[in-house]
């Protein structure tokens, strides 16, 4: 038993924890923690936190209740005994259904359960997927509200780029059912979105925010400010563009060749499908909007709603599988090539930050919603000139900016040196936490930048 009765009464009910006689009633109790949080109910302690007892048929009751409900609950049940007396405790997990008790669903608010109102039960079905917003019929639009130019550029655009199979020429009411836009001859919200002539008309959040900052908070006086409207994959352009309009690029001459080298100081495709992504997964549901914000030492890129689960930021940087908030949004946006369907979207935007030697971006879930956090490298010329680097450690950043890791033996051989002296110049730099050490065995060590 890993809870201790004894110090769970003593704290009294709250969000995570109620008391309970008997189990009569007690489908309100797990309802509510299943559709809001993880919580306990004590069968056979009384509302003042006495201990009553229960019996061992009150076990299968508990079951039976928990089983009855519209999506049935499989709470962990446990026997405790206190003083002689029998302790039901009744874990219930917080999970992906909406559960329904004497036809309410249920929701805990501190140490009580009360029914959810309309408003919080299709904000819970929003956020479940059982209500999609993107495939919500939009009431008050029409096909006169519909861009035909804009319909014929993404037949062009999405023939060409992933083959689809309906003629540019087609008549744009046939081309929207074709699409699966229409929905009983009214357009769905997705096609609004897309081609509607002015969509902020009819979606006041579908907006992005674009803003540089001076310094590294989010204070006014702007250095630029601009509010993106327009379709769907015109706030992608126009965002990415007002980015690249306000960042800086680098440019060189290499002897021997003609062109220019030039570099991005944040990579153009990271931004892109970050914003991409944004515009394509938020809760429309919200009246937020997407924020891009340039900072001295960072980019961020902010929607609002939050990851459907199962996925966690973490799972992000890993391989998962597409769990779009949006699924025929994200499915128009797919056919013109401006996102991938399969999960790899933020596996791409790590991909692009390492190959231009930035460190991994931050994927995070703040304020109601998710950032992408573009950083800029830490090893700048001024912060390494505070550092006590020889010039061969100063020449191995370079080095391992291009090629990613380095071992002592390749350390060594590069600069003409001992293995030794190697080892001592790589450890110098594993202490100012530049390097990391990679490894389990001598063979299989080297180093990799973590800034």
């Amino acid at each position: 038993m890993d809870i201790d009765v004894k110090e769970l009464i003593k704290e009294g009910e709250g969000q995570e924890l109620e008391f309970k006689e008997t189990p009569d009633g007690r489908g309100s109790d797990i309802a509510a923690y299943a559709n809001t949080n993880d919580g306990i109910v004590l069968v056979g302690v009384s509302d003042k936190g006495e201990i009553v007892g229960a019996t061992d048929r009150m076990e299968e009751q508990v079951a039976n209740i928990a089983h009855s409900l519209d999506m049935p609950i499989y709470p962990e049940i446990e026997k405790v005994r206190i003083d002689r007396k029998l302790i039901l405790v009744v874990k219930v997990k917080k999970d992906s259904k909406l559960h329904i008790y004497k036809g309410y669903g249920r929701i805990r608010v501190g140490s009580t359960n009360k029914p959810m109102t309309v408003e919080e039960l299709i904000k819970r079905g929003y956020e479940l997927g059982i209500i999609k917003f993107d495939s919500q019929v939009c009431m008050d639009a029409d096909l006169k509200d519909i861009d035909e130019s804009k319909v014929r550029w993404f037949l062009k655009k999405a023939k060409r780029e992933r083959r689809l199979n309906i003629d540019p020429d087609t008549p744009t009411e046939e081309a929207l059912y074709k699409l699966d836009l229409l929905e009983d001859g009214k357009l769905t919200n997705t096609a609004v979105l897309m081609f509607g002539k002015e969509p902020p008309r009819f979606f006041l959040q579908g907006e992005v925010r674009c803003a540089k900052f001076k310094g590294t908070r989010a204070v006014k006086p702007f250095i630029d400010m601009r509010v993106v409207h327009g379709t769907g994959y015109e706030q992608i352009d126009d965002a990415e563009k007002f980015v690249l309009n306000n960042i800086r690029k680098a440019a060189w001459t290499v002897p021997g060749q003609v062109e220019r080298e030039e570099k991005w100081e944040y990579p153009p495709d990271a931004i892109r499908e970050a914003i991409a992504n944004a515009v394509a997964h938020r809760d429309y549901c919200s009246t937020a909007n997407v924020h891009v914000s340039i900072f001295d030492d960072r980019i961020e890129v902010w929607n609002p709603g939050k990851l459907p689960e199962p996925l966690t930021p973490e799972d992000l940087k890993k391989e998962h599988k597409s769990i779009p908030v949006n699924p025929l949004l994200a499915k128009t946006l797919f056919l013109i090539k401006y996102i991938e369907k399969w999960g790899t979207g933020t596996n791409d935007i790590v991909r692009y930050c390492v190959e231009s030697g930035l460190p991994e971006p931050i994927f995070k879930e703040e304020s109601g919603g998710l950032s992408v956090i573009i950083t800029k490298s830490k090893l700048t010329e001024e912060f390494l000139e505070g550092l006590d680097l020889n010039e061969r450690q100063r020449k191995a950043i370079d080095h391992l900016k291009e090629h990613k890791r380095i071992t002592s033996s390749e350390y060594a051989e590069l600069f003409g040196i001992t293995k030794r002296t190697a080892r001592n110049d790589l450890r110098g730099l594993v202490d100012e936490r530049i390097l990391a050490q990679m490894g389990t065995t001598k063979k299989t060590t080297y180093y990799k930048l973590i800034v």
